[in-house]
């Protein structure tokens, strides 16, 4: 398989130490709670594998993902930690879940006898996790149903009960109603499992925001996902959390010229320039995940300063203005996403550009953009940097 060369122009590097800041911030959050973390979307764009190798440096040891595909890329990869696949699964599927020893979480009592078909019957009990509908809308056994489900002899046999689990469809809404309401519903769950004197050994609700904001979310296992990449959607009446982003996104620019005034950039003419123009021309696009919408509205540092994105995006270039800049000449660095000298774009302001949120931006950098990773750096190896 071809590999990307190390002189390639645009590039996305990811930071593994500000990974370990962050794991260690949703532990100080829930101390007393195991670990999933979610790496589906190819770790939300930042590379599934070597974030979850990452991840086990950092005694992390549950993952989720959301397809059964994106788990046995995992297990292909010598993972060999519990991986629950969290999305939607098809008795299709069942087959390469079990081969594959893919923890499913079921949703309909109909997909318990026929996963429990598909498990062979002399392996060990297998694991599932099921998932109780409490305001998402979304998959999940209506709490009716649980008691019925709860009581199959399949979960007896070929099958155990390992997880139960919701998830929060509005925990970083400013609004707290919707997200104890659904706090409630679940409890109450947990109340009647607790009078059958039922014990389930990972009981799990809390996403990234319900990590940070509710506490009564927490229970023995939590699900970050954003955070773990350094970003959260909490609105700004929350007290920020101490996180920070792995991942900057850099390019090199390709070409400078000059325009005169009342000369056009890029397609339809959608940029007009109203003075002589110093236009840099830089090899990412649409194509490589830098969105259509960021046209006439995007910015990226240049010399340290925020340059305007001018005309329209195209596949494969993006043009930026660069008078106001000194010196900006062929092969200088752009970032996209990052710090230089002392000013900073994230993921956050490309989302507010697009009316969007920072998730679908990570999780857009395309695949022809490589990652590189910096290495997991101990406290102790910090300090004999310093010295």
């Amino acid at each position: 398989m071809y590999q990307p060369s190390e002189s390639s122009s645009t590039s996305a590097s990811v930071d593994l130490t500000a990974l370990a800041q962050n794991v260690a911030h949703v532990r100080r959050l829930a101390p007393r709670a195991d670990v999933l973390a979610v790496v589906k979307a190819n770790a939300y764009g930042h590379g599934a594998v070597e974030i979850t190798r990452a991840l086990q440096q950092l005694a992390v040891h549950r993952f989720g993902v959301a397809t059964v595909d994106e788990g046995v890329e995992l297990r292909r990869s010598g993972i060999q930690d519990a991986i629950v696949v969290l999305g939607a699964t098809m008795p299709a599927q069942f087959p390469d879940l079990v081969a594959h020893w893919l923890t499913p979480v079921l949703y309909r009592t109909d997909l318990v006898s026929a996963f429990a078909a598909a498990v062979e019957t002399d392996t060990a009990p297998y694991p599932i996790h099921i998932k109780v509908e409490t305001g998402m809308g979304r998959l999940g056994v209506e709490p009716r149903e649980l008691p019925e489900l709860i009581s199959r002899s399949e979960l007896r046999g070929p099958l155990r009960l390992e997880g139960l689990m919701t998830h929060l469809a509005d925990a970083d809404n400013q609004d707290a109603g919707q997200t104890e309401e659904q706090l409630a519903r679940f409890q109450l769950v947990l109340n009647q499992l607790q009078e059958r004197r039922l014990a389930i050994p990972l009981i799990h609700v809390a996403n990234s925001a319900g990590i940070i904001k509710y506490p009564t979310s927490l229970h023995s296992l939590v699900r970050p996902g954003i955070m773990l990449y350094g970003y959260h959607t909490l609105s700004n009446d929350t007290q920020a959390p101490e996180l920070q982003p792995i991942l900057t996104w850099k390019t090199t620019i390709a070409h400078v010229h000059t325009i005169s005034r009342g000369s056009s950039v890029s397609y339809n003419r959608t940029f007009i320039a109203s003075r002589p123009t110093r236009v840099a021309v830089l090899p990412v696009g649409y194509a490589d995940g830098y969105n259509r919408l960021l046209s006439n509205r995007g910015q990226v540092l240049i010399g340290g300063q925020r340059v305007p994105v001018i005309g329209r995006v195209c596949m494969d270039m993006t043009m930026v203005d660069v008078t106001d800049v000194h010196g900006v000449q062929v092969g200088n660095e752009a970032i996209l996403i990052g710090q230089q000298e002392t000013e900073r774009i994230t993921a956050a302001d490309l989302a507010a550009w697009q009316q969007t949120i920072p998730y679908e931006i990570l999780c857009a950098i395309g695949s022809r953009v490589p990652r590189r990773y910096r290495p997991l750096i101990s406290p102790a190896d910090t300090a004999a940097q310093t010295n």
